[in-house]
Formats: structure tokens, sequence, C-alpha cells
């Protein structure tokens, strides 16, 4: 925490707003409800949330025997700030861990899903056993991955993209039957375009090290590890669905917090006061002297207040998407799903992304005789297959999972749930985008930016920045 200032240090009119109610704006306002509480200070502190509702991409429903997640289902836990924020807010008894009887991945082969090899982990392997044994390359391919660890380093100082790392260090066949799809599935983008050191920057450094992906990932690993597939169990949710933590963090903000849905902001600008000034649709005004920017891009909102630092934000793209849930009985689905789910190269040439057993991957997501499907569509590289009407998407699905899958007949449960521009995509040379944003953001004192914009697209990169908003602006506000 920050040195907190007291309640004579800052004026009793101070008002912070908080623009987005997803899980980075909450977290933003429960820090600083916490910051002011703890201070003493007479600040108020309102949330504007364009929606009816509170918690963004999160959102988990129960149907009948199904508990579905329409957005994220899960975080990881190597990054402690999602988990820390669980144990903070008392939720430990619904922390929930992936299943240890289906821990494994499948990817598409010729129209066949095929598993991942033992100890692959995105982009390399830890082992070349199970990738030579693996029916998803051909013999040149296997050598040519064997080949790595003598693979000559990289230019440390370009910003390389993570096709071009891939086919470098691997071949091309490793990176179109492999690894375009595992990355596709988590930034729902395109290699050729995403930036190695601003979404995995861990395998350049790998490189950096040891000189190869084989030598760095054995050295993080071990055979009882690569066995069990340590990867997989990093991951956890809640057993009442990630909705838990929007409810539980809502909970615990004072009522000095004012929430107000259905509030569209159509501009941030300064006022005469040195503060900012909130402009709603409708018209509507209103001043304040600290703003947390918690919206999907945001840089429209800053036109008027700096244009350049607005044009930065658009530059970094996002994607579109849309999860397709299903519910079925387990009799109407030949494949054995003996795996947390599926990913589809792009080379397949087919209509999804991906595929997450979400019953298989955690407990109580479904009856034991029933199996919960949530399929992805869309992304960079399919952005124009969500032009199609709910049903439309729903029958392609249905199609792709009969084809891949065997599903058979009608499922008892069907849920569209789009996501526009959700996830930012990091393209090389987003670091010296970033760097210049936050570099304009020091000119504007009282102005903070949380989300997955700039640093990490998980939620503990959200409820992270969330947090560090929080403290940004509290530091600032006595000047």
């Amino acid at each position: 925490m920050s040195t907190l200032q007291t309640q004579q240090e800052i004026a009793a009119t101070t008002q912070i707003v908080v623009i987005g109610g997803g899980i980075s704006g909450l977290t933003a306002a429960y820090r600083l409800d916490q910051l002011i509480s703890q201070a003493g200070a007479g600040v108020e502190l309102v949330l504007l949330e364009a929606s009816p509702r509170l918690g963004g991409v999160i959102e988990s429903v129960r149907s009948g025997d199904y508990l579905l997640e329409r957005g994220p289902d899960a975080f990881i836990t190597d990054k402690p700030a999602a988990l820390e924020l669980c144990q903070e807010l008392d939720l430990e008894s619904s922390l929930l861990a992936t299943r240890a009887d289906f821990r494994g991945a499948l990817v598409v082969r010729r129209g066949r899903p095929v598993p991942v090899p033992a100890s692959f982990q995105l982009l390399g392997p830890a082992r070349i056993g199970p990738v030579l044994r693996s029916p998803l390359f051909s013999w040149r391919a296997k050598l040519r991955m064997a080949f790595e660890p003598w693979v000559s380093r990289g230019e440390e100082e370009i910003d390389e993209s993570v096709a071009s790392f891939v086919r470098r260090r691997l071949g091309h066949e490793a990176l179109d039957r492999l690894v375009q799809p595992l990355v596709g599935g988590i930034y729902t983008g395109d290699p050729d375009t995403l930036s190695l050191q601003s979404t995995l920057p861990r395998f350049k450094e790998m490189e950096r090290i040891h000189g190869s992906l084989w030598r760095g990932l054995r050295d993080k690993s071990s055979d009882e590890d690569e066995a069990v597939g340590a990867r997989y169990g990093l991951f956890a949710s809640l057993s009442g669905g990630l909705s838990e933590l929007v409810e539980a963090i809502t909970s615990r903000i004072s009522p000095r917090c004012q929430f107000r849905f259905g509030a569209i902001v159509r501009s941030v600008t300064r006022n005469d006061s040195g503060g900012y000034r909130i402009e709603l649709a409708g018209g509507e005004q209103f001043a304040c002297d600290g703003v947390v920017l918690a919206t999907d891009g945001g840089g429209d909102l800053l036109a008027e207040l700096d244009s350049r630092l607005a044009e930065n934000l658009a530059e970094i793209s996002r994607a579109s998407s849309c999860v397709v849930s299903t519910g079925h009985r387990l009799d109407d689905i030949d494949h054995p799903l003996d795996a947390f789910g599926l990913v589809v190269p792009a080379c397949e040439n087919r209509r999804i992304l991906a595929v997450s057993f979400s019953s298989r991957k955690f407990v109580g997501r479904a009856a034991p005789d029933r199996v919960l499907l949530r399929t992805f569509v869309g992304g960079a590289l399919q952005p124009g297959l969500l032009d199609q009407e709910d049903d439309q998407l729903v029958a392609m699905v249905l199609e792709e999972l009969g084809s891949l899958l065997g599903v058979r007949g009608r499922p008892e449960l069907v849920d569209v749930a789009r996501h526009s521009s959700a996830m930012p995509q990091y393209t090389v040379g987003h670091d010296d985008r970033v760097a210049e944003i936050e570099s304009r953001l020091t000119g504007h004192v009282g102005l903070a930016l949380a989300g997955n914009t700039l640093h990490g697209i998980g939620l503990p990169d959200c409820i992270a920045s969330g947090a560090a908003a929080a403290e940004t602006i509290f530091a600032g506000l006595s000047g």
C-alpha cells in the first residue's frame, strides 16, 4: 500500500469516478474504497457501468443441472493476483482445482482429434520422445524439431512475432499444426502478427539463457510434472462459477460507492479547476478529481483530452469472439472426451477455434451423465463468422461438433455469448506503444487505465491492473 493521506490532506469534495464495472473496474473501486476508509478521507466514489449488470465478460449462469460460464471459466494461479483476491474475500472454500483425471488437450489433424504431445507447452517440448511418437507431424517436421537445440539465438533487440520465432526454432509444421491453434485458443489472434515479447516473453528468455526451448523447458519441469500435465494443474475456478468473485467484491464495497447502471460515457475532458469533466450520453456532465478508465480500449473517450493518447490506444486492435455453450447427454457423444478440450488449426479450414469440455475440466458443471461444451468462434482469423445470427451460429457449431466429436441429437442447453472487441491484440511493437501511452499518462495526474489493453489479458492481469490504478489515483489526490 502507498502512504495514506489524511482527512486534512484530501478535500472533502473530492470525487473519484471509475468507468467500467468489469473485473478491472470493480477491483479498482474495491481498492479505492479500502484506501479511502483507511485514510478516513471524505472522498466520494462513483462507478459508471453502461450495462445493467456488473462483471463485464464474467457471467456464470445456472440452468438446471448445468453451470455455464458466458465468459472466462478459470484463472491461472502462477500469477497471484486472482488467487490472493479470492483468499482476501474469504472464497478459499469455493476454490476449485481442475480435475486430475482428464488433464490434457486435443488438436485436430485431418478432421480427427489427436492428443497434444506430452510435455509440449505452447511453443515447444521439454522432451522430444512424445513429439517423435505423435501422429501430428510428418517425419520431416519431427527431424526439424529434433534439431531445435542447435538453432542459433535470434537478435535480442528485435521484437519478433510468435510465428517467426516458432518457424525459426521448430519449423513451419510445428507452427501450423500445433502452436497456432494453442496460441489462438488463448489470444484469439494471429501468430504472424502477435509479439512474442508482449505475449509469451518467457520463451524469448529461455532462448536467451539456455539457447534452446528444450533445455529451457526441461530445466523448469520434471518427468512427474510432464506426466500429469503440470500446466493444466495451474488453473482454478470457483465452485459456484466466477460470478462468485464479482458478487464477493461488490458485497465488500461500502455504501460510499455509488453504482450507476446504464451510464454510457461519451467523453473525459479537463475542467477549469484542473480536474476532469465526465459527459454521459444524453448530455449530463459532472466534475471529478480522479478517473479510472476500465473499459475496452477507451481511446475514443479521451480524444478531446489528449488526441495523441487516444490514437495510441486506438492502435491496439481488438478481436471479437463468440462462445456457444451446449449441454448434451453423454450417450449422444461418440468421442470419450478424455481431455480438457480441443483446439483447431487454421490449416484445417474448420469454422471453430476451439472447444472446452467444461464438465471434464471442473466438477459441478454438469450432471454425471451429461456434458457441457463451450465452443469458440471468430477471433482475428475468422471475424466474418460472427456476422451470422445466433441460430445460424448454433447450427454451424453443432455441425462442427458432430463432425469432430460425433455429437448427435439436439442439445438440452444452448447459450450464445458474444464478446465484441473484448480481446486486445498485442501485435509486434506493442511494448513501444505501451511505453508511449504510459509516458503520456504521466501528464494527466488523476487519470489511470485499468483492464487488459496494456499488460495482460487474463483475470489475474486485469485484477492487478485495477488495484494498481487505484493506488495511482489515490496517491495523487494530495498533489
